[in-house]
């Protein structure tokens, strides 16, 4: 694909919004803009509590004295109006609110119908299928590129099986298989989140059959991104186990989108568990987690547990770290690559849905519009600026 200048808009206030600024992954978000936002880069702080962004924004003062002049702009995620004029203020909306089944919709709206690019870090398939079918088309008349899920969910599996396509022949079937590892914890806004997607089976069913129905056919090529099944990876050496995330939905739809991942492309993810007794515990404790989420009662008292709004502290945080290991295979050739980082749920999430915001406002894409994948949006681009944060992207073994 060529590369071009960002798309073509009329002037902004902003280059970047950051929405949900007060929150946990906000905060860490609006530190990580204020140490690495390039000079010249208009950016803001948005959310529905003024005295929260005001505390915030002299946190951030303390990383670079000029953050004590940053914008403070007051909108509700549920207030149309406001969100239309939070939209056409910038170029790029990066929104951190979540549940987005619940405080997602109006953003995505606006920004479709204002031209503005849209990143979030969602993991809720419900969410994104149902704003392909509704804002799609008009993303795609106005030039907005709506990106979601640029955070854990799916930039390492996304972006990470795109470059070990990069590394196999062309032209030929492809498959690759993700192995994830961590040690990381969640935080409240988080498991708000899962346990909202797991209790909305039926919805998310219907959501993904209208999405279907509004999708165009793939003609001549296939792009798959199925379940695999439990068993034990000579790869890794580790119990691999299906992980039934949105990520294998993302990597599947940059596929059909990119002819260079072959006539008949095929993507599995996995969680990678050393031992097995771990594994089979592992099983076990997802299974009673999608069990309780269909309970309210149980489901109010899991986020009970863990309010929004609270995570790992940094010290928990400085200890956490992510692998993502990949296997693919075509045309005769074997690679295994490897994406690595650190926290992966909230400093290298805040890192990744920042360095997707910057990315989008000031590198040179390719030109596309519509809901995107960050593959697809933003490619090497993106990879390079995550390399140049610390984020690893390495070929470990070729056969």
């Amino acid at each position: 694909m060529n590369a071009t200048v960002p798309h073509d808009r009329p002037e902004r206030a902003y280059d970047v919004v950051l929405f949900g600024a007060t929150g946990f992954v906000g905060a860490l978000t609006a530190e990580y803009l204020a140490a690495h936002a390039p000079a010249g880069c208009r950016w803001a702080l948005a959310g529905r509590d003024t005295a929260k962004l005001e505390r915030l924004r002299e946190r951030l003062a303390s990383i670079d004295p000029a953050c004590a002049r940053l914008p403070l702009l007051r909108a509700d995620a549920q207030d149309p109006a406001a969100v239309r004029e939070l939209a056409a203020s910038t170029r790029v909306l990066a929104t951190t609110v979540g549940p987005y089944i619940w405080y997602g919709s109006e953003l995505v709206a606006a920004c479709a119908e204002a031209g503005t690019d849209y990143v979030d870090l969602t993991g809720e398939p419900e969410f994104v299928d149902r704003m392909y079918v509704e804002h799609d088309a008009r993303a795609r008349e106005s030039g907005a590129r709506i990106v979601h899920a640029c955070g854990f969910d799916s930039i390492p599996a996304d972006l990470g099986a795109y470059f070990t396509v990069r590394q196999l022949p062309q032209g030929v079937p492809l498959a690759v298989d993700g192995f994830m590892r961590s040690n990381a914890f969640f935080s409240g806004g988080t498991l708000a989140s899962a346990l909202t997607a797991l209790s909305r089976g039926p919805q998310a069913l219907a959501a993904a059959h209208a999405r279907r129905l509004h999708e165009p056919r793939l003609l001549g090529r296939r792009a798959r991104g199925p379940v695999g099944a439990p068993r034990f990876s000579r790869e890794t050496g580790t119990w691999a186990l299906p992980l039934p995330s949105l990520d294998p939905r993302i990597v599947a739809r940059s596929a059909a989108a990119l002819e260079r991942y072959g006539p008949d492309f095929r993507y599995r993810h996995y969680a990678s568990v050393k031992h097995l007794p771990v594994a089979v515990g592992g099983t076990a404790a997802l299974g009673a987690t999608v069990a309780l989420a269909q309970v309210p009662p149980a489901r109010r008292w899991l986020m009970n547990r863990w309010e929004p709004g609270r995570g790992p502290d940094a010290e928990r945080r400085a200890r956490s770290w992510f692998t993502v290991r990949f296997v693919g295979e075509g045309g005769g050739r074997r690679v295994l690559t490897e994406v690595a980082g650190g926290d992966p749920g909230y400093g290298e999430t805040a890192k990744m849905l920042a360095e997707s915001a910057l990315c989008l406002a000031h590198d040179a894409l390719p030109e596309t519009a519509g809901q995107l994948t960050t593959a697809v949006a933003m490619g090497d681009a993106l990879i390079a600026r995550l390399q140049k944060a610390g984020i690893t992207f390495r070929v470990a073994d070729v056969r």
